[in-house]
C-alpha cells in the first residue's frame, strides 16, 4: 500500500470537497463525489487512502452468529488489517436497513490509526461513533447487525460507495459535506489546483462581501481582476495553507 504524500495530505486538509470536485472536473471526472454518506462527527478534513471492504447480500446459513468467531470473518479480518492513514470504505450497496459496522468496530480502526471510515449504508451505535476521535460517514442510523442483510465477501479490492468506484490506495477526502475519491495517480496535481483555487476563492469571497460584483471576478475574465488578486495576495500570503 502506498502511503499519501505528506505535503498533499496538508494540503487536502485544507481545502473542500467542493473545490476538489471542480478541480476533477477540469481533469474530465464528473462522478467522484459519495451520494450518501453524511459526516456524522463534524470537524477538520479526513484524509487518507482508501483500504475497502465489500458486501454482498446475507444469506440465513451462513450469516449466523458464529461466524464472527472465525478468524477469516472478512469484515473482522478487514478491521484488523486496516493499515495506519488508511480511510476504510465500505460498499454496503446503498443498504442501510443493517449495520455497516458499530463502535466497537469503529474503536479498533481508530487505535489502529485509521484516518476514517465511510459507508454508503448506516452505522450502528451512532452516538458512540459520534464521540470518537476519528470521522464516520454513513447515510443514516441502522441498529440491526450487519448479518442479517450484509455478507462480507472482498477486502481491499475495487468497490462501489455512493454511486462512484473506489479503488485501493485512491485518495480519499472528506468534510463536513461529504466525500471525494481521487485517482492516486492525479492525487498530487489535485491538491496543488485546489489550493490554488481556495485562495483565489477566498479574494473573490472577500470582494463580493464588499460589494463587488461576480462578473468579470468570477471567472476572472476582467484583465483588472488578476491585478487586484496578485496585489491582494501580496498582503494576504496563501490563506488556504494557513493555520
Amino acid at each position: 500500500m502506498t502511503s499519501l504524500n505528506p505535503d498533499t495530505k496538508r494540503k487536502l486538509q485544507k481545502v473542500s470537497t467542493a473545490t476538489l470536485t471542480t478541480a476533477l472536473f477540469k481533469r474530465g471526472f464528473r462522478n467522484q463525489f459519495m451520494q450518501g454518506p453524511q459526516r456524522i462527527n463534524q470537524g477538520a478534513n479526513m484524509v487518507g487512502f482508501a483500504y475497502t471492504l465489500r458486501y454482498i447480500p446475507a444469506r440465513e446459513d451462513i450469516d449466523v452468529l458464529e461466524s464472527f468467531a472465525d478468524r477469516e470473518n472478512a469484515q473482522r479480518k478487514g478491521v484488523e488489517e486496516c493499515p495506519d492513514g488508511a480511510v476504510f470504505v465500505i460498499d454496503s450497496r446503498g443498504d442501510a436497513t443493517a449495520a455497516s459496522a458499530g463502535c466497537i468496530l469503529a474503536t479498533r480502526l481508530m487505535r489502529l490509526g485509521c484516518a476514517g471510515i465511510v459507508t454508503d449504508g448506516g452505522f450502528r451505535d451512532t452516538p458512540e461513533i459520534a464521540g470518537l476521535d476519528m470521522p464516520a460517514y454513513h447515510t443514516r442510523p441502522s441498529a440491526p447487525t450487519n448479518l442479517t442483510k450484509h455478507h462480507a465477501v472482498g477486502i481491499n479490492e475495487p468497490i462501489a460507495c455512493g454511486g462512484i468506484s473506489v479503488f485501493p490506495g485512491d485518495v480519499i477526502v472528506g468534510d463536513n459535506e461529504g466525500v471525494v475519491c481521487i485517482p492516486r495517480d492525479i492525487a498530487d496535481e489535485v491538491a496543488d489546483e485546489a489550493v490554488s483555487m481556495t485562495d483565489f476563492e477566498d479574494f473573490v469571497l472577500e470582494m463580493v462581501q464588499e460589494g463587488a460584483s461576480t462578473f468579470g471576478l468570477y471567472p476572472p475574465t476582467d484583465p483588472v481582476t488578476k491585478e487586484k488578486y496578485d496585489a491582494w495576495r501580496r498582503a494576504n500570503g496563501n490563506r488556504a495553507l494557513a493555520g
